[in-house]
């Protein structure tokens, strides 16, 4: 009986010990298998975790291998560690439909490396675009600066792109800043892949021959942001019998003189074979320089004869002004002394539209604008993209502008023209203005020259008409050089100006769709401050507390039954 007793608590420890390998095992494996699955499900309302379609059908058409180096890597302050597992999160979802066509790694670039080694490192990631943030970090009791990398390089089909983890937009929280760039993360990651999957950059044109600007202050615009996304050319449109389709897109910004009617068919013809333009028209002559030598001055008429094109494809910029109480400042000596104050010239157009061009934007700076009229036209589709604020109102031309303005305080009842459409998207298939309007001699010269006349579009293309002045104009001085589009020295501020420039191109000349996923919604949901000083240690007894009473709980029944068991035995 002895033995047998024995024998059997033997085949019990037996039994136990495989049981115990076996969940060992098991859990070595389940690890090992989520390693190379991976899978979420997305609780939040706006489903900011979930790919957008677009992307999805990128990732699936991958024909190369993406190799994604992530510079985070490291000990981090919290919102940085925070930063760092979101990036990889999204990796791994891109990974979920990707497969092995993405291999994504997190690098320390400076570990490891002497200070020679670590300067020639900055230097060449410098030259790729990858700039060093510096930030304080505790070494035992001693603080000291340490730089890092918040960036990821992107290779894919012989090419790299870096790309930006961490935003800093204007007038937002430490929390709210890192929130806005987990939501981007998708956009940024979908877009250089999609970017460099191309054979040749979009073609992006710059039209002159009408007084568009070209001066300093288009410095940044043509020189710095714009040839770092498309391939840009200059097209005159006096010298050239017609706009090449080999630009994807075209941009006329602020055009100063008369358009003839042989311009305008260039332009007009453009569209109608499926070209797209960026319209940038302000109808009058008002400029911070007219206040050199006068304390005011009359905004008259360009008289660019426009009207009739924009027109037909659907719109019509207004001959008048735009005052809004939502402005930006405008500073002025009086009397030996710097005066700033409000400028209702100077709209701060607040993005509100549900559209990826503008989804999640701040502010953008106007300047010297006006108003845009909806057209009826035929199956053209019309999406607001920019609108004044509810306190604004118009002023038709010819309008005196005064500095004497800013002394007096007007009531808000006088901005009785809410919500002026100020930028609007077109999209479908446009009628020409020229319809009819030809002689038969001209459209045989034209067949002469192999440039057959077309009186509408053979497939839907887009176009774009913003009313805002100076817009993606820099400012520019002696002592600071040139400033980036969008900033405003004189209240220091930077707005969305150069992302609404992007915007509007990436939108114009790229049909992936990516851009959608630039437009998840950002919610930022914080706790309730006083709830969480007044409820502090509650919360911490009920975070320590339930889980031990659960343990503690699930021991006990586990002891019973087996206890149990084994009296029945």
């Amino acid at each position: 009986m002895a033995k047998d007793t024995a024998k059997g608590n033997s085949n019990k420890q037996k039994q136990a010990i495989v049981g115990l390998v076996m969940m060992v095992l098991i859990i070595i494996g389940i690890n090992i298998l989520t390693s190379y699955f991976h899978t979420g499900l997305d609780l939040t309302k706006e489903k900011r975790f979930t790919l957008s379609a677009p992307t999805k059908k990128l990732l699936n058409n991958m024909q190369e291998v993406a190799v994604i180096d992530v510079y985070l890597k490291g000990k981090f302050p919290a919102k940085f560690q925070r930063m760092q597992e979101a990036v990889e999160e999204r990796l791994r979802s891109f990974k979920e439909y990707a497969g092995n066509k993405v291999v994504f790694r997190f690098i320390d670039p400076l570990e490891g490396k002497n200070e020679k080694e670590q300067k020639q490192i900055v230097h060449d990631l410098e030259q790729k675009g990858i700039m060093y943030l510096t930030m304080s970090s505790k070494e035992d009791e001693d603080y000291s600066m340490k730089i890092f990398f918040p960036y990821a390089l992107v290779q894919y089909n012989g090419h790299e792109m870096p790309v930006l983890l961490l935003e800093n937009p204007p007038n937002k929280t430490a929390e709210e800043k890192i929130s806005y760039s987990e939501a981007l993360l998708e956009y940024k990651f979908a877009y250089a892949i999609n970017i460099l999957s191309k054979p040749a950059r979009p073609k992006v044109a710059y039209v002159v021959g009408n007084g568009e600007m070209s001066d300093i202050h288009t410095y940044d615009m043509l020189l710095n942001t714009l040839p770092y996304y498309y391939d840009l050319d200059t097209v005159n449109v006096n010298n050239v019998l017609h706009i090449s389709l080999a630009y994807d897109a075209i941009i006329v910004n602020q055009p100063t003189e008369k358009f003839t009617g042989p311009q305008k068919l260039k332009l007009d013809q453009y569209v109608m074979k499926g070209g797209h333009v960026l319209w940038v028209v302000n109808n009058l002559k008002a400029a911070l320089d007219s206040f050199a030598n006068t304390p005011q001055f009359i905004a008259m008429e360009y008289g660019l004869e426009l009207d009739d094109l924009l027109f037909k494809y659907g719109v019509r910029v207004n001959n008048d002004l735009v005052e809004d109480k939502q402005c930006a400042p405008l500073a002025r000596t009086n009397n030996g002394q710097v005066d700033v104050k409000d400028w209702i010239y100077f709209p701060r157009l607040n993005p509100i539209a549900d559209h990826p061009i503008v989804r999640n934007l701040d502010f953008i700076l106007g300047g010297f604008t006006n108003s845009i009229d909806t057209i009826l036209a035929p199956g053209i589709k019309k999406t607001i993209l920019l609108q004044t604020s509810k306190y604004s109102r118009t002023s038709t031309a010819p309008v005196r502008v005064s500095l004497s303005m800013m002394n007096y305080a007007m009531p808000e009842k006088m901005f009785d023209k809410s919500y002026k459409p100020v930028a609007v998207l077109l999209e479908g298939k446009f009628l020409s203005a020229f319809n009819n309007r030809l002689a038969g001699d001209y459209l045989k010269d034209l067949e002469s020259i192999n440039e057959k006349f077309k009186p509408k579009c053979d497939s839907e293309t887009s176009m774009i008409v913003v009313s805002v002045g100076n817009i993606f104009r820099n400012e520019y001085s002696t002592k600071q050089g040139v400033m980036p589009i969008g900033y405003y020295p004189y209240s220091n501020e930077f707005f969305e100006n150069r992302s609404f420039l992007l915007n509007c191109l990436e939108y114009l000349t790229d049909k992936s769709g990516v851009l959608e996923a630039r437009s998840k919604e950002v919610k930022l949901r914080l706790l309730d401050g006083g709830r969480v000083k007044d409820e502090k240690n509650m919360w911490q007894m009920v975070n320590v507390g339930i889980p031990i009473v659960l343990v503690l709980v699930f021991a006990s029944a586990y002891m019973f039954f087996r206890k149990r068991r084994y009296e029945n035995k």
